[in-house]
């Protein structure tokens, strides 16, 4: 059986997904920064985690802050909201609710910040949580959404098999680094502005400063030389 520490986060692979160096600061050297986008981001959560939050409007169904985890993936972590629609006919892509009649099927709302990005960072999260309730309630899940505050519209995403196979292949890249604890060196791109961990990743010094570094020793060293 897994301990817990073996399970990464299920919001881990957002960060993986954007910037693997970002990732392993946060989740293997337990570095992390504020700034003004992470903390817009905390207040968005704060206002839809709400663990008590289980509402039923005739057929729909909507849960808060449900506890997900995937022995596959090894993974864990919180669903922002669940929705259970009920449904005409028993299929794969419904499951029975207790105490209630009929069908329903289940979809996973991801709240974000900001607006839709243009990579899949939000999107593989979205798939990983509907992963993983797949696994608990041995159901099929084939779309999800994604809620921006700043737009303050959903953005309906199919969970295709090709996310499917990078969500895995992303859970497979992100245990292995943290099993060797390993932290990817630093590749300044132009997404390192966004970044909550610039200061501290300083991504344009290990990147350009290092090898200028190496020449200037490598000068003086030599200018000693008889």
């Amino acid at each position: 059986m897994e301990k817990e520490e073996d399970y990464l986060t299920i919001s881990g692979i957002q960060h993986f997904a954007f910037c693997q160096r970002q990732w392993a600061l946060i989740h293997i050297e337990q570095q992390w920064q504020e700034n003004v986008l992470t903390t817009q981001g905390q207040h968005v959560h704060e206002r839809v985690h709400d663990e008590r939050f289980d509402e039923t409007r005739g057929d729909l169904r909507i849960v808060r802050s449900i506890p997900i985890v995937s022995e596959k993936l090894r993974a864990r972590g919180i669903a922002d909201m669940v929705e259970f629609r009920r449904a005409e006919k028993r299929t794969s892509q419904t499951i029975v609710l207790d105490g209630r009649e009929g069908s329903w099927t289940v979809c996973p709302i991801e709240y974000k910040k900001g607006k839709p990005k243009y990579d899949d960072r939000d999107i593989v999260q979205l798939c990983a949580e509907a992963m993983c309730l797949e696994e608990m309630l041995s159901v099929e899940i084939p779309i999800g959404f994604l809620y921006y505050a700043e737009t303050r519209k959903r953005e309906r995403i199919e969970l295709t098999t090709d996310y499917r196979q990078r969500v895995e292949t992303l859970y497979k890249m992100m245990h292995h680094y943290y099993d060797a604890a390993i932290t990817p060196k630093a590749i300044y791109k132009s997404h390192c502005k966004q970044c909550s961990l610039l200061e501290l990743c300083q991504p344009k010094l290990s990147t350009v400063g290092a090898k200028s570094a190496v020449k200037y020793i490598m000068k003086h060293i030599g200018s000693d030389e008889e």
